[in-house]
């Protein structure tokens, strides 16, 4: 199979990893980047990769939460370029579009599009879609939505005018729960983690993490000039899965605001319990999505040639 520069830019963005080695190890798993991931992991040139891939497309994440903050909408809409994503009219349809959902705890994007606009127009969601795409020049894509509903507290956070937006679902209804939330929704978005607890992942996620890190550390004593007993390299592995594993969930995580806490004591001495966190959802703009590379110069002087 024939290696990109596409593959090779994709898996050094996820991975960190030198561009050379990134392209030798996609040679070696015939362009498998999840397997490419994991062989350098293993070789130790690579980080933990997380879920997500590329940030790229761009666009606006919105969210919207009831006033009682029980029910709480998210949307996300692609544009072509930022300067899109900024428009007055782009902004209110994608705003428009977070509380038809919220207002109908529509589930799916397709579903959404079937729907009539709130404009009085009675044309659909879809229509007017396609209406703004014609009208402002850029292909639009409505990518993803997401609804939360609560017994307790709903707490937002939006960083960056809409770069990254979390919700969480907070089991309290104490007068501190809101603020509470909305500090752990920000460091979901700085930190971005998969899990809230540790009870949450998988065997087979945690047999996986640790064949990795046994791999990788194999390969590291049998470069080294003292190489280590096999006991040692297995505790050497416990400690570095322990450590891994920490990082991937949110209570185990340092806290931002004080790192003297964990996010677990930081709950725990604000409501008096560590386990609160129902649910939480994080929409980052053009998650995993391609940006399409552009020079402008080029794109006037196509223009001006046209």
């Amino acid at each position: 199979m024939a290696i990109t520069a596409s593959m090779v830019k994709e898996l050094r963005e996820i991975t960190g990893a030198g561009m050379l080695d990134c392209k030798n190890v996609l040679a070696e798993v015939e362009g498998d980047i999840k397997k490419a991931i994991d062989v350098l992991r293993e070789k130790g040139l690579a980080k933990a990769a997380k879920k997500s891939g590329r940030i790229a497309a761009e666009g606006l994440v919105m969210q919207m939460v009831s006033d009682d903050r029980k029910k709480a909408a998210l949307v996300e809409v692609n544009s072509e370029t930022d300067f899109v994503a900024k428009n007055e009219k782009f902004v209110k349809f994608v705003k428009d579009l977070t509380k038809l959902v919220l207002d109908t705890q529509v589930k799916t994007v397709d579903e959404l599009k079937t729907f009539v606009y709130p404009d009085a127009s009675g044309k659909t969601v879809s229509e007017v879609l396609t209406e703004n795409i014609a009208t402002i020049g850029e292909n639009l894509s409505i990518r993803r939505i997401a609804i939360m509903g609560s017994s307790g507290t709903i707490a937002s956070y939006t960083h960056g005018g809409g770069k990254i937006v979390v919700l969480v679902d907070v089991d309290s209804t104490d007068e501190k729960a809101e603020e509470v939330g909305k500090n752990v929704a920000m460091q979901i978005a700085a930190l971005n983690p998969e899990y809230i607890c540790m009870e949450d992942i998988s065997s087979e996620t945690i047999a996986k993490e640790r064949e990795i890190l046994l791999v990788q550390a194999n390969n590291e004593n049998a470069e080294a000039k003292k190489p280590k007993p096999e006991k040692i390299i297995a505790g050497i592995v416990e400690g570095r899965l322990n450590k891994n594993l920490k990082s991937f969930c949110l209570l185990e995580q340092d806290y931002v605001k004080d790192p003297s806490l964990t996010v677990a004591k930081y709950i725990q001495a604000e409501l008096g319990s560590k386990d609160l966190i129902r649910s939480f959802i994080r929409f980052e703009t053009g998650e995993g999505l391609e940006k399409k590379d552009e020079n402008f110069a080029e794109e006037v002087a196509k223009q001006l040639q046209s």
